[in-house]
């Protein structure tokens, strides 16, 4: 199977390349190695790629919500089907560069999708976020609940993601599937995430911001387990059947929580990484930030119904493996 990826140098699609290069899949890449966070690290993560997959890997830098600079870029790649992990990420950051969120979360989600349906594509695979859930306070989140009160612009594009989804599925019969991700961790994670954050505050010794004085669940879920989530729907394209599927669709779409099916303190999470850095945490409380939400807890019966999803990795392993991983990358 050759697989377009969008996102490629990002951590979920690194990660996801290097499942689908190993079993055998020929990878397209694209991503746009945008700043938003260290494009060191991302080529770094490209490099790695390279040296594991060989000729099965190919990447070329290109934005795709320029459907100008897409389409040149694929014009002389074969893609059998795509996952599409890229977008701007971040809910805090939405607040300050709204624009950004915009572009490249729904022009560049419909650039994927008019690719996908005019190369007749059999599957689109698809990020969309947690986040869509807003202030619900009904827990777990399972994907039937409302998501139609987003409390940060990010939220209200992935939201936004699926439903344009929706309509393609109906109109073009284009078989997909939408991911509602929740709180993903682990080695060659983000800058910008809460693991990294803090395990680079920890062993530096200087505080780390704990929101809403510390009273934070999340579903910590680990990399791996997301990727073997991904690699489960993109070969398992939705029939077109006219039976309601999860989500509530009854085109070929559906919609997904990929979680680790536990919520967790997030102080919990702090006394972990304390163990693992050998230091006490110097903490900096604070109240709850805009665009936040306490907190979310994956329902994943549906995937797990559908396709055998079950997550296998604790905080407790996850946890000391991002760790590890960190500091051999930093020599920390």
């Amino acid at each position: 199977m050759r697989v377009l990826v969008t996102g490629a140098a990002g951590f979920i699609g690194f990660h996801l390349i290097r499942l689908l290069t190993a079993r055998g899949d020929s990878v397209v890449g694209i991503d746009n190695l945008n700043d938003y966070y260290s494009v060191a690290l991302k080529r770094d993560r490209l490099a790695a790629l390279a040296a594991e997959a060989g000729g099965r890997f190919t990447f070329h830098q290109v934005d795709f919500a320029d459907m100008a600079a897409l389409t040149a870029a694929l014009a002389d790649e074969n893609i059998d089907r795509v996952v599409h992990l890229g977008a701007q990420a971040g809910v805090r950051y939405s607040i300050e560069n709204p624009h950004a969120y915009v572009q490249s979360n729904l022009v560049g989600h419909l650039n994927l999708l008019e690719v996908a349906r005019h190369r007749q594509l059999e599957h689109m695979v698809y990020a969309s976020s947690s986040s869509v859930y807003g202030g619900n306070t009904k827990l777990p989140f399972a994907v039937e609940d409302r998501t139609d009160h987003p409390v940060s612009l990010y939220a209200a594009t992935k939201r936004a993601d699926e439903l344009i989804s929706e309509s393609y599925a109906h109109l073009y019969r284009l078989p997909q599937t939408g991911l509602r991700f929740f709180t993903v961790y682990g080695p060659w994670g983000r800058p910008d995430m809460m693991m990294w954050m803090f395990t680079q505050k920890i062993l530096a010794g200087t505080p780390i911001p704990v929101f809403n004085n510390g009273e934070m669940h999340r579903d910590f879920t680990y990399v791996a387990d997301i990727v073997a989530g991904v690699v489960a729907c993109l070969d398992n394209p939705p029939p077109d059947d006219g039976q309601e599927k999860a989500g509530g669709s009854t085109k070929p779409h559906r919609i997904y929580n990929i979680g680790n099916s536990r919520s967790e303190h997030l102080m919990k999470v702090v006394g972990l990484l304390e163990e693992c850095c050998g230091k006490k945490a110097v903490i900096d409380f604070q109240p709850m930030q805009q665009g936040d939400v306490p907190a979310t807890f994956a329902d994943v019966s549906a995937i797990s119904g559908d396709l055998g999803y079950a997550p296998t990795t604790s905080i407790e392993v996850g946890v000391p493996n991002f760790v590890r991983w960190y500091r051999d990358y930093h020599g920390a």
